[in-house]
């Protein structure tokens, strides 16, 4: 059985069977079997049923943050935007696909028709991530369905009733049984899925998960697809508006706990303005209110695994030993719970952990840099590349230095931001392929080219 652990009081919140290789195989086959026919379905048909999926999240989206809430510590209101949220990528993908998917005809001759048409992949396996479950899920299964394959959705551990309440609500809006299938477990579900004949793998989490991943599947040469780490870079010039930099850089950093793929984990300012926007900045963190995630007041709420404080800890002890200093925070709170207080480092460098390896909670480290080739060259000094931002009044300033950085998205005056109208991708150790946009549509289908020659 999986123990379902409330990270906010270390209580047990829930115990849920978890899937057997027997059971996970039999899930494969009723997928692989159903496919075809929701395939056949009229696109209008399919796009019914994820609107249906989409009302139902709405109607239900009270009850479903609570669920969320308890299971994985996310402050009550961050749940239930990230539900809400999901409107707008249901809005985005069922406006787009029709476009993507129908077939082109891209030459004409005398006795000649050439065509190109996509069709889904099959049976794609998702094996999502637990931080924001219905963000990231929707990423993947609502493409991936509107296209007519079938999914086998493997929620985190850490985030199975929230993905046992998705399947719920799949079946609920309408989408045929076995479509849709959720893999509960922990790593050796996710292994044995990995050992069925699947047609596409999807994956939200580590750099090293990942990589194993990769190897894993290798040799069955499918679509791969890996959303992986981050250690995302913010600028902020001297030409700055330092209180908006500040606000928006301290919510980049802090929301969801730090606990985003995205979240701002490196801050370099410019000399001339570094000491003011130190004294915004923790000022802006000082007002964080940290306590019960369900209390509609609380920003701050509990890390999701306990393994994660010992990670800052080390992280903040190394960075102290090279000589950095803690403004703010730095401790576990004591008590129940997974808590960590807010901390800010100043006085930090590219040798310290806490500027290198990803955070992942609610710690940051802020450098001084003199001009910006040299903020350029620390930003991009990193194993990673997903996000990274540049705060001036300059726009021009600001795209000649974004052009310049190793990131797969970049951010002008702003930080911590996903758009489904937006492609989803990772340079270096932060991933392969792309969600969202029109790519996170095409993502799910392949290639099939007709010849047509009159006889």
């Amino acid at each position: 059985m999986l123990k379902i652990i409330n990270p906010a009081n270390d209580q047990l919140v829930s115990e849920v069977s978890e899937d057997s290789p027997d059971t996970i195989a039999e899930k494969y086959r009723l997928t692989r079997q159903n496919q075809p026919a929701w395939a056949a379905l009229p696109l209008r048909s399919r796009i019914k049923i994820i609107e249906n999926f989409g009302a139902l999240l709405n109607e239900q989206r009270d009850r479903l943050a609570k669920i969320l809430t308890a299971e994985m510590g996310k402050p009550i209101t961050q749940s239930l935007a990230e539900i809400s949220g999901v409107q707008k990528r249901i809005e985005f993908f069922t406006a787009q696909v029709k476009n993507i998917t129908n077939p082109e005809t891209v030459h004409t001759a005398p006795g000649v028709e050439e065509i190109v048409s996509r069709p889904p992949l099959g049976v794609i396996a998702n094996i999502s991530a637990w931080n924001y479950p219905y963000f990231v899920g929707s990423n993947v299964f609502i493409p991936a369905l509107l296209t007519g394959n079938g999914v086998l959705y493997k929620p985190s551990e850490y985030a199975t009733l929230s993905g046992i309440e998705i399947e719920h609500l799949f079946i609920e809006a309408g989408l045929p049984a076995g479509v849709l299938s959720s893999i509960i477990g922990g790593r050796d579900s996710g292994v044995q899925l990995l050992k069925q004949d699947i047609d596409g793998l999807f994956f939200t989490g580590s750099y090293a998960t990942g990589l194993s991943i990769a190897r894993a599947v290798a040799d069955k040469l499918i679509p791969l697809q890996l959303e992986l780490g981050g250690k995302d870079p913010t600028y902020v010039c001297d030409d700055a508006n330092i209180e908006n930099a500040a606000r928006s850089t301290a919510d980049g950093a802090f929301y969801n706990c730090g606990q985003s793929c995205c979240s701002v984990e490196r801050i370099y300012v410019h000399e001339a303005i570094y000491e003011q926007f130190i004294e915004v900045f923790v000022d802006n963190v000082s007002g964080f209110i940290s306590g019960d995630p369900m209390d509609e007041r609380t920003y701050i709420g509990p890390l999701a695994q306990r393994s994660q404080l010992n990670k800052l800890k080390t992280q903040i002890d190394d960075a102290t030993k090279k000589g950095a200093q803690i403004v703010c925070g730095g401790r576990h709170r004591k008590g129940l719970g997974n808590y960590f207080m807010p901390t800010v480092l100043t006085h930090v460098d590219s040798s310290m952990d806490v500027m290198r390896e990803e955070s992942f909670g609610p710690v940051i480290g802020i450098q001084k840099v003199s001009h910006d080739n040299e903020a350029i060259q620390q930003m991009n000094d990193s194993p990673y590349g997903l996000t990274a931002g540049v705060y001036s009044e300059d726009r021009a300033r600001a795209e000649n230095i974004l052009l310049q950085l190793e990131s797969g998205s970049v951010y002008w005056n702003c930080c911590d931001r996903i758009s489904p109208h937006l492609p989803w991708s990772g340079q270096k150790n932060s991933g392969l392929g792309a969600t969202l946009g029109s790519d996170g549509i095409r993502a799910f289908t392949r290639l099939k080219a007709w010849h047509f020659i009159a006889p």
